[in-house]
């Protein structure tokens, strides 16, 4: 007897041991004991019985019972488990509808097949509690830098040990030329913390822009304290870096409070991301200074903002153009990621080239179309007209005004305007219907007969073909490969759609197509009113707050 009440105690020893060493509840390792003595009960004495274990968590007593409930005749589906009302008052009187009738059966002598079953399920009982412990940790540690031994190299991933978890830097988050080895100390940023069938993965990175901002935040106090912020951080992985800063205390040099006395401060970030030299660049709500600054060491001799396309195209001395492009395009391509503009960057000489370009061909096309002499096409260029529309359909008063016109030279240029553009609409028509674009096209909310021939060009034909695009087949877009920026052209890109345009002429094109209701768009395009609307609220308290923006997406918007 004393043996038997020593072995139920080592029991529960052995229970607490493996709950102390995996960190995890003790109820939960008795409960796999219990779950374990149950499927081997069952397997002895019958898989299609209710079969219920107790362990007494003090004593180590265990206790077996075949449990039968109490149902309605027609709920009656299984006799091994199940028994009706008239049955049950037989032996028990006081049975009624859900009662459980418990009959205790012999105790379970453990052979050597019940036992390596048992020890298969408690070890995957405490492998799932382990599991779900560490995603309750880490799951709201996401955003943190954490420090972690590198653990094993899997085909360029990296395995960290955490102390109670694993993490793991993928191949695309790891610096390149990062020489990595068993054992090596490492800080990481923890990416997402995910729930997956083998488990609750830890995606860790050091090459996110997020984990060079946490960085600074360890380093410079100002930073950590909020009185410094980081608004935008661009990052080529162990190269190049620019990271933008702003101070909400106006007695504070946010760059020199990053840099720190004789770069101690930044040269500690720059140590731990192994040499990526960095860019502080002091962020200012004009994005044209902003992305001068941004374009540092390079000097800029000009900007010219386009505000509906987010675009900017940048001057630059004929000897600074490398300087200002960079190393296989680095420097611009980091200023356009900080600012969330498109760069476009030119000598003083390309940009006279252009101008005087533009000028040209756009005197052409007055003197060709409206059958003028070269002064009077100069003329209408110089006062800032661009193309036949503005002429043909521009108040009158505007042309009559103009330095020796009269108002009968007005009206004949308009005159001459307006039959050109019939002129050629009638051969786009024909153009159009040549290629065998429908009409229905030309019948879509915002669709005009220059776009109708756009479409026809890329053999986009029917209201259904253009109701399967989406914006960037539109508009086009640009791409950075191997270091080379890489331009795939839109079907309408000429016309200089914004995104919002772009979008809203497809959704109508399904409108038409029936894809979608009228009434569907239109709760849509409220829906996303009022979200637009209250992003301005919470904007507008911010900033009368005080606080600064944190992401260049919503700065520059």
């Amino acid at each position: 007897m004393a043996g038997i009440s020593a072995n139920k105690l080592e029991l529960l020893q052995i229970a607490g041991a493996v709950a102390q060493e995996k960190n995890i509840d003790k109820a939960i390792v008795l409960g796999a004991i219990e779950e374990a003595i149950q499927k081997a009960a069952r397997m002895r004495y019958g898989a299609e019985l209710d079969i219920r274990a107790q362990l007494d968590p003090k004593t180590g007593e265990q206790s077996l019972r075949r449990v039968v409930t109490v149902v309605e005749d027609d709920e009656l589906e299984n006799d091994a488990t199940q028994t009706n009302l008239a049955t049950a008052k037989l032996d028990h009187p006081e049975a009624e509808i859900g009662y459980e009738i418990s009959t205790p059966l012999p105790p379970l002598e453990f052979g050597r097949v019940q036992a390596q079953m048992s020890k298969q399920i408690i070890m995957g009982k405490i492998r799932e509690a382990e599991r779900a412990k560490q995603y309750l940790e880490y799951k709201d540690r996401v955003g943190e830098i954490i420090n972690g031994i590198v653990k094993r190299v899997e085909y360029g991933h990296i395995i960290m040990d955490l102390g109670r978890a694993e993490g793991v830097i993928r191949r695309d988050q790891t610096l390149p030329r990062e020489n990595v080895k068993n054992g090596d100390r490492l800080r990481a940023y923890i990416l997402d913390v995910r729930e997956e069938p083998r488990g609750s993965q830890i995606f860790l990175s050091r090459s996110a822009p997020e984990f060079m901002a946490a960085l600074f935040s360890q380093e410079v106090p100002e930073v950590y304290e909020g009185i410094i912020q980081i608004v935008a951080v661009a990052r080529d992985p162990g190269s190049r870096a620019k990271i933008a800063v702003y101070s909400n205390d106006g007695s504070i040099d946010p760059v020199g409070a990053c840099v720190g006395m004789r770069g101690s401060r930044v040269q500690a970030v720059v140590n731990e991301l192994q040499g990526e030299r960095i860019d502080i660049i002091p962020w200012t709500e004009d994005a044209a200074s902003f992305i001068v600054n941004a374009l540092q060491p390079a000097e800029v001799t000009k900007v010219v903002l386009d505000q509906d396309e987010n675009r900017i195209d940048v001057v630059v001395p004929d000897e600074q153009l490398s300087l200002a492009i960079g190393r296989r395009g680095q420097n611009v391509r980091l200023a356009s990621q900080l600012s969330g503009w498109s760069i476009d960057i030119m000598t003083e000489e390309q940009e006279s080239e252009r101008r005087q370009k533009e000028f040209a061909e756009r005197s052409e096309l007055f003197m060709t179309g409206l059958d003028v002499d070269e002064m009077i096409a100069q003329l209408l260029v110089s006062e800032g007209f661009q193309n036949m529309e503005e002429v043909g359909y521009v108040e009158l008063a505007e042309l009559s005004s103009i330095e020796g016109f009269d108002e009968e030279t007005a009206e004949e240029l308009q005159a001459r305007a307006r039959e050109y553009l019939q002129k050629v609409a009638e051969e786009q028509d024909a153009e159009r219907k040549a290629a065998g674009v429908e009409d229905g096209v030309l019948e879509i909310e915002g669709v005009t007969l220059p776009m109708a021939v756009a479409f026809g060009k890329n053999e986009i034909l029917t209201v259904e073909d253009v109701a399967g695009l989406v914006p960037d087949d539109v508009r086009g877009y640009t791409e950075y490969k191997n270091g080379e920026k890489i331009h795939e052209e839109g079907v309408l890109e000429s016309f200089k759609l914004s995104e919002e345009e772009a979008t809203m002429l497809i959704m109508q094109a399904r409108v038409k197509a029936g894809w979608i209701e009228q009434a569907a768009l239109d709760a849509m395009m409220a829906d996303a009113e009022e979200e637009a609307q209250a992003e301005a609220d919470a904007a507008g308290e911010t900033e009368a707050e005080g606080e600064t923006v944190l992401t260049a997406e919503d700065v520059f918007s």
